[in-house]
């Protein structure tokens, strides 16, 4: 006789929907929905800017040897239709170069009234799309007038930087290390810091990365695969300020809203500031929003910087710089703030389940 067992599960059910509840809580289904949103921000950020590149006012100087020639080339070239050109006159060529080097302008007309063959002086190492727009839209108007046209690169990029992207693929690689670096030092104990002591050692183990990380990567780019002609030593400061601004930024955002703060920080960095930083296309060529925004956000500011630094002798960098440091001083300042004042407040650590002044072996 064979005596029969049945396996039965102390758990009472309470239907599929019940079942589901229990495995995805609130709180994951909400993080989730939100990674959607980011996805899809991502998606229509980078095809906004990208899927048609526009140029728009890019600034160029215009000289001849006579000032009635240069007036009237000039307003030929700003009367285009769409306004691609933002043309002023200038003295002599002289001083269209020297506005080129100072990256005021991205490229200068030089007219030769007792000629039928005009110069264009245009700067690849700012951007390959840019100097080619300004080849195309230039030589366009030059041939309704019966004239042609001969192009000269007077800041050309190097041989071992395609098309001029190198500047824009190292800081995007800076910019992706400081905000994961970050991340990791804030959610090691915790989503958010638990005290000002905390917080201040997460900003200093952040600098001493972002000091590593700004030489390694400047040394990859110029030695190593000879991509940049930058000095290395400027190209390090650069990399620093990059680094520690973006992770002062993840943290934070980090400090202001938890977990949720490292998909802030992937938002305006990634989804916002990348496609506007003016790499593949620069900011003449990008439309208004992104345009807008770039020159304000840590990628747009780096690539800027590291275009100046390779191929303008750091002209015109400070601006650009100056951002950076904002941004990290801004950072680090809201990262104290929220750590102090969460220090007076009762109740656990975001994501420990812990007080505040639990032990650091405990969390």
């Amino acid at each position: 006789m064979t005596q029969r067992t049945e396996s039965t599960d102390p758990r009472p059910s309470h239907g599929f929907l019940a079942e589901i509840k229990d495995a995805v809580t609130t709180r994951a289904a909400l993080l989730v929905l939100g990674v959607l949103v980011l996805q899809l921000a991502f998606i229509t950020s980078y095809i906004g800017a990208f899927h048609h590149p526009k140029p728009s006012e890019i600034p160029i100087a215009v000289t001849a040897p006579a000032a009635a020639a240069a007036e009237q080339s000039a307003k030929q070239l700003a009367a285009l239709p769409g306004t691609p050109l933002d043309p002023h006159t200038v003295e002599d060529e002289a001083t269209a170069l020297a506005q080129i080097k100072d990256r005021d302008v991205d490229g200068a007309l030089i007219v030769d009234p007792a000629g039928t063959t005009d110069r264009l002086l245009v700067a690849s190492g700012g951007g390959a799309s840019l100097s080619q727009a300004l080849e195309e839209i230039v030589g366009r108007a030059e041939k309704a007038r019966g004239r042609t046209l001969r192009v000269t690169d007077v800041a050309p990029a190097d041989q071992g930087d395609s098309r001029g992207l190198s500047s824009f693929y190292l800081v995007v690689g800076w910019c992706v290390g400081g905000y994961l670096c970050a991340a990791i030092l804030a959610i090691s104990a915790g989503a958010r810091p638990a005290n000002s002591a905390r917080a201040v050692i997460r900003l200093g183990a952040l600098l001493a990365y972002a000091i590593a990380a700004g030489l390694l990567g400047a040394v990859i780019a110029g030695p190593v695969l000879g991509a940049l002609p930058a000095g290395i030593m400027g190209l390090w400061g650069l990399g620093t300020l990059v680094v520690f601004a973006v992770g002062a930024i993840t943290l934070a955002f980090q400090g202001l809203a938890g977990v949720v703060g490292i998909g802030l920080a992937i938002l305006l960095i990634v989804v916002f500031g990348n496609p506007s930083a003016g790499g593949a296309y620069p900011y003449p060529l990008l439309p208004p929003f992104w345009r807008a925004i770039g020159p304000a956000l840590p990628p747009g500011a780096g690539t800027y910087a590291a275009r100046s630094l390779a191929y303008f002798k750091g002209n015109d960098a400070a601006a650009p710089m100056l951002v950076l440091a904002a941004w990290a001083v801004a950072g680090s300042a809201v990262t104290v703030a929220c750590a102090a004042f969460r220090r007076g407040r009762p109740g656990a650590a975001v994501g420990s389940g812990l007080p505040d002044d639990a032990p650091s072996d405990a969390r």
